[in-house]
């Protein structure tokens, strides 16, 4: 009885995860305390390294219980207090607003984003054209809201073209539900374009990936790391636009740049073409749509367009912190859409909550990393170097790490670690700013490489068109390869050769002004 009640137990612990990934959790979990009473700085690293372990096999199980369960164990032994990650969490907070209230806000705006998309893949037939709207638009979108949300969108606009398609392919009517996971029912004539189809998808699905991180280095709320950096460095939201623009406006020139050459080369599976027969197809479903629009719809559609002018412009102007605007634009959107229900509004909150709470487990990790100084010789050997060099070794520092694990950590530790040095007079405020630029940039840019640096990557890969495009984790590192190539050069580039001569020439400009040490919010001051 007792042996098989421990065997129960095991095959509960983490669920459907593969046995030999319990094991290795349940080794960490052994071994954490006995490293703690040899060497707390080998244990901290350690701990650091099985935590990005977690994240980097977040296809396997995610993050949070293996995660969760390391730090719980870290806070019994001493290596950090659950007062000091509350404190992490508290200095936090606007991170956490932002993606409770933005995500669940920008899910009651869907309706608009897909009508837009649709229609952009119905009217625009230059696939280089579309793909470069593809990316344009899901980098201006990624700007204003959170990554997940855009690629969600995407998702949900090929999933249903490629329903769609099926359906038809399979001989049945647009309002039949026939299962589009399986090509059994497709007849041979369609299997051909199908598969074409597939190919097209991938291409628009990837250009979009790209196109949030894009975006989304540019302004403080297009990731919840930007924000953390913008909060400690004291930035508002146009502020952190002009500082970033030295590099990431011409990445995003070269990013556009290395779209055009895939799609008129048609390297790395690119260039795939939206077959006639399938064109003819959701055009016919689009035409078959805007006549069954009611009124009531139409007028949604509106409203949701208006709000998303009042997102943009309360956003630029900082009219209020960015949760509590995701918070007006729930009200507005479900109260202008008839959304009353408690449970109704409760499916907008499941996408972000469970990395919500990742997050605060990253805070953990981060209170960790400053209990026990881990990150202090890498800052030290980092902030040896001067000048321009000492902001490539931050950016490449930055990115390479990016690459394996989850860029909010990695921005979360970096920027808590200069933030420390700053206050204990290690560099100036003016150097803090510059480094806190190349934090930024080296976090979000070369993080496209895999699907563990990118959020909405990942949330591509795992999702239901993932199997339907044939889009396996393989296949995304080759197709991102050459964006990843191309952003990483370019941003180490404008890096070292035009970021300090562009922020004095904008300090000269007064498009933007010196801060002052005190201006730095602090998340590393003593405990």
């Amino acid at each position: 009885m007792q042996t098989s009640m421990i065997s129960a137990i095991y095959k509960n612990f983490l669920g459907h995860a593969p046995d030999w990934y319990k094991k290795t959790i349940i080794a960490f979990l052994i071994i954490n305390p006995v490293l703690f009473s040899i060497d707390p700085y080998i244990a901290g690293w350690t701990l650091v390294i099985e935590f990005i372990f977690t994240l980097a096999m977040a296809l396997k199980c995610y993050p949070l219980q293996p995660g969760g369960l390391l730090l719980i164990e870290a806070m019994f032994i001493g290596m950090t207090s659950p007062s000091h990650m509350m404190h992490e969490i508290e200095v936090n907070l606007e991170v956490l607003l932002l993606l409770v209230f933005m995500v669940a806000g920008i899910y009651f705006m869907k309706d608009l984003l897909m009508f837009l998309f649709t229609k952009l893949v119905i009217k625009v037939k230059n696939k280089l054209i579309l793909s470069l709207s593809f990316i344009f638009a899901s980098a201006f979108l990624s700007a204003f809201l959170d990554a997940l949300t855009v690629v969600a969108v995407i998702i949900s606009v090929g999933l249903g073209f490629y329903s769609i398609y099926h359906k038809v392919a399979s001989g049945k009517e647009f309002h039949s539900d026939p299962d589009h996971t399986s090509d059994d029912g497709v007849h041979d004539l369609g299997r051909n374009d199908l598969e074409d189809f597939r190919a097209f998808l991938r291409n628009l699905m990837m250009h979009s990936a790209v196109g949030t991180a894009l975006g989304g280095v540019m302004t403080m709320v297009g990731e919840p790391q930007n924000l953390i950096i913008a909060d400690k460095a004291g930035w508002d939201f146009v502020e952190f636009f002009i500082r970033m623009a030295p590099v990431t406006l011409p990445v995003f020139v070269f990013g556009l740049l290395t779209t055009v050459v895939l799609e008129k080369t048609g390297w790395f599976t690119y260039g795939a073409q939206l077959p006639n027969s399938v064109r003819g197809i959701l055009s016919e479903y689009n035409e078959h749509m805007d006549k069954g629009r009611s009124k009531r719809e139409t007028a949604k559609l509106i409203v949701q367009a208006l709000i998303g002018v009042w997102l943009i412009v309360g956003l630029a102007t900082h009219m209020a912190s960015v949760g509590l605007i995701g918070l007006s634009v729930i009200v507005l959107a479900t109260s202008m859409s008839g959304v009353i229900e408690e449970h109704a509004l409760g499916k907008a909150f499941e996408e972000a909550l469970p990395f919500t709470a990742l997050l605060c487990v990253f805070f953990g990790v981060v209170a960790v990393i400053i209990d026990q100084g881990l990150f202090q010789p890498v800052i030290q050997w980092v902030l040896s170097y001067e000048g321009e060099t000492q902001m490539v070794m931050f950016y490449l520092a930055n990115g390479v790490l990016s690459m394996v694990s989850d860029n909010v950590f990695v921005g979360s530790v970096y920027i808590t670690e200069v933030t420390a040095a700053l206050q204990d007079g290690q560099i100036t405020r003016d150097q803090y700013d510059m480094l806190a630029v190349a934090i930024n940039t080296g976090t979000n840019l070369p993080s496209v490489a895999t699907p563990n640096g990118q959020a909405a990557f990942l949330f591509m890969l795992t999702s239901a068109i993932a199997p339907l495009l044939r889009l396996s984790y393989g296949r995304m590192v080759m197709m991102a390869l050459p964006y990843t190539i191309v952003l990483t050069i370019v941003g180490l580039v404008a890096t070292y050769v035009g970021l300090a001569d562009m922020t004095q020439w904008l300090y000269d400009m007064h498009l933007i002004e010196h801060h002052t040490v005190t201006d730095a919010v602090g998340g590393a001051v003593a405990h």
